[in-house]
């Protein structure tokens, strides 16, 4: 097979690709790596779609592999615009696995290099791609702590401003180039992100401008993603009347579209929008439709919010039969799925109505404290058991012996301690050894239990110690040499491990030892020996840990004249090459401080749920039905706390879909079919 079957390889991956196949893609871009190729530009064409198709298919691990493949290769040719294009693409991939600050690194790459080139529309990308991180970024630490829109951290508040400022100037420059698509996108986002900030004026005034640029292309998706945050910032607002217009139409543009999820979510949040009106027949109407489409869609979160909001929304229409039903099966789906959190909203819940309806309290409840309780008892008499057992077996008294006399020097074991515990010698015997048991083991004072601690953990930090081991010939010695060094080292070391031979030291008839004048060279002399066996051997371990950080040669799957790269590296390495700037170093340091955050232990997942909910949305603003609903027994029903709706749990926003080409910067649509056009 020649370059030629590789091209039409690539040439019919990327067609699949384009139909949406990405998987009957990938298998023909890898026949065409396997095939090989001698031209670099079609490799770097082939490993960016492999890398995009990798990104949509979710496997992120290999479509980081082909960019930073495409991006070697770029690197390799000189070609600046690749190396640009390649650094968007793992910018975005490395956003999507959730290591920001090297995605930063990367999509500041590329803003810089197309900056360089006058590129406005690889800018514009790059600028675009540097949002989405600080956005994504932001989110994802907003995730612990206050999660009420306007209420994050510094840090967080930090990651969503620099995403404004990148937006903003992404809609200028979009603004310059007359891209109306690419405005909307940036308006979408600017809105979802001063939404985050609490600024919910603004970011109705982005989302509006969205929904205008939508309806000029007569994109149905991106109004129904418009009306849908503009309905969540006037929730914020409140103004629930223009809340629950924008959710029926996002509901209306939902069932053109055929998307049954998000027709759900719609409804969900019609649901919550009526309850806050105090209309509760509107709200019961929209949560049934909700709990339909949840139980259609095998939605296990979804019908227990759906269950959820329907125990609340009958319990203050005074219908405490149906609130029962209600509620006791929001308690079966939470305890299903694993929701603590919905599991005590639930009980909490159960107990109200029946204290309403004059019924004793749920059994369960009573049951789980005392199992509770019980275990708790068990758990604690059990260790204490132990515990005293630990202390007044014989088998512990046989272990204390045992170490006792290895510390007095004793070679062999005593007739008592010469069988078995649970030997002859021990069943016979006298009962008042039986007896006196107790009082030997009681004898043990704290000195002797903490001088066998000492030694088990001694023996721990013995096994943690590392050998040294002397590497042969580490200078490059001839071997007749080396065998005359070795030689020498092995008569040193004989005759200072042998007193009697080498004279240093003599018995005197006092049986005490002195120190021979006329040896003293010769000690002298061994002792410089070991000192340079002991600087070989640190020389050889620091080389060795030298060589596990010397970077290999990069190795090309497909390309089939390895040793071009090697040319070309030798020529881009020349003396012409200037030293790498602060900047580099800079991004350097930031890239190595992420792996220790890599290496860090997550919070605990206590009471979080891990079952998909595509009926509801990411983030809910259902605690914010609760707060206001929490005092329907006390009859505080009148009143509507406009800070109490700013200080609650925010909807979640719909995310602006990103532009065909945002991935892959310009690089994914027609790759390996604009070099066939450039050679004809």
């Amino acid at each position: 097979m020649d370059s030629s079957t590789c091209l039409e390889l690539a040439l019919e991956g990327e067609r699949l690709c384009k139909a949406g196949d990405c998987r009957a893609g990938v298998a023909f871009f890898e026949a065409a790596i396997q095939t090989g190729t001698d031209d670099l530009r079609t490799l770097s064409a082939i490993y960016s779609q492999l890398g995009n198709a990798y990104f949509y298919l979710g496997e992120y691990d290999k479509a980081m592999e082909y960019h930073k493949l495409d991006l070697t290769v770029a690197r390799t040719m000189g070609d600046r615009l690749g190396v640009a294009k390649a650094s968007g693409n793992l910018g975005n991939t490395l956003k999507v696995m959730g290591k920001f600050k090297e995605a930063i690194c990367c999509c500041e790459r590329h803003l810089s290099i197309s900056q360089e080139l006058e590129d406005k529309v690889g800018e514009g990308r790059a600028l675009y791609n540097l949002g989405n991180v600080y956005h994504a970024q932001g989110k994802h630490l907003g995730r612990i702590g206050p999660q009420e829109p306007g209420g994050f951290s510094d840090e967080v508040k930090h990651c969503l401003q620099k995403a404004v400022e990148y937006y903003a100037a992404n809609l200028r420059l979009m603004e310059e180039l007359n891209d109306r698509s690419a405005q909307g996108r940036a308006c979408g986002n600017l809105g979802n992100t001063h939404y985050l900030l609490g600024n919910f004026t603004q970011a109705i005034s982005y989302h509006n401008e969205r929904l205008a640029i939508a309806k000029e292309f007569g994109d149905k998706a991106a109004e129904r993603r418009a009306h849908s945050n503009l309905g969540n910032a006037h929730i914020f607002l409140g103004e629930f009347e223009t809340a629950a217009e924008h959710y029926k139409k996002t509901l209306q543009l939902a069932q053109e579209l055929g998307d049954r999820a998000v027709e759900a979510q719609a409804c969900y949040s019609l649901g919550n929008t009526y309850t806050l009106l105090r209309d509760y027949p509107m709200a019961i109407h929209y949560h049934l439709r909700h709990l339909a489409i949840a139980e259609e869609l095998t939605d296990k979160v979804g019908e227990g919010r759906a269950c959820w909001s329907l125990g609340n929304a009958y319990s203050a229409t005074n219908n405490n039969e149906k609130a029962l039903h209600y509620a006791t099966r929001h308690l079966d789906i939470s305890k299903e799925i694993g929701d603590k959190t919905g599991q005590a909203a639930a009980q909490m819940n159960l107990t109200d109505i029946r204290k309403v309806l004059g019924l004793p309290p749920t059994p369960v409840d009573s049951e789980s404290s005392e199992s509770t309780e019980d275990a708790k008892s068990r758990t604690r008499r059990k260790s204490m058991e132990n515990m005293d057992l630990l202390k007044m077996t014989p088998d512990a008294k046989g272990v204390l012996r045992k170490y006792q006399s290895e510390d007095a020097g004793i070679g062999s074991l005593s007739s008592d301690d010469s069988h078995p515990v649970n030997g002859p010698s021990y069943n016979t015997s006298s009962h008042a050894d039986k007896n006196t048991s107790v009082n030997e083991e009681s004898s043990m004072d704290d000195d002797s239990f903490f001088e066998l601690l000492s030694r088990f953990q001694s023996k721990r930090m013995d096994d943690q110690r590392c050998t040294l081991s002397v590497e042969s010939n580490k200078e490059n010695q001839p071997e007749q040499a080396q065998q005359q060094v070795q030689t020498h080292n092995r008569e040193g070391g004989s005759l200072s491990s042998n007193g009697s031979t080498n004279g240093t030291t003599t018995p005197s008839d006092s049986g005490a030892r002195m120190e021979l004048p006329s040896q003293a060279p010769k000690i002298k002399h061994d002792n410089c020996g070991v000192l340079e066996e002991l600087m070989e051997s640190i020389a050889g371990m620091q080389s060795r840990r030298m060589d596990e950080q010397r970077a290999s040669l990069p190795q090309l799957p497909g390309l089939n004249n390895q040793h071009a790269i090697l040319q070309r590296l030798s020529v881009a390495a020349s003396d012409t090459t200037p030293l790498p700037d602060d900047n580099f170093f800079d991004m350097l340091m930031r890239c190595q401080g992420s792996r220790i955050e890599d290496q860090r232990s997550s919070l605990p997942n206590d009471g979080s749920l891990t079952h998909s909910a595509p009926t509801v949305p990411d983030d809910d603003f259902f605690s914010l039905i609760m707060r206001f609903q929490s005092g329907r027994l006390e009859d505080q029903r009148s009143t509507m706390p406009l800070e109490a709706t700013r200080n609650s749990t925010h909807p979640a926003t719909d995310e602006e879909e990103p532009p065909n080409s945002a991935h892959s910067t310009g690089a994914k649509d027609g790759l390996v079919s604009r070099l066939v056009k450039g050679r004809k």
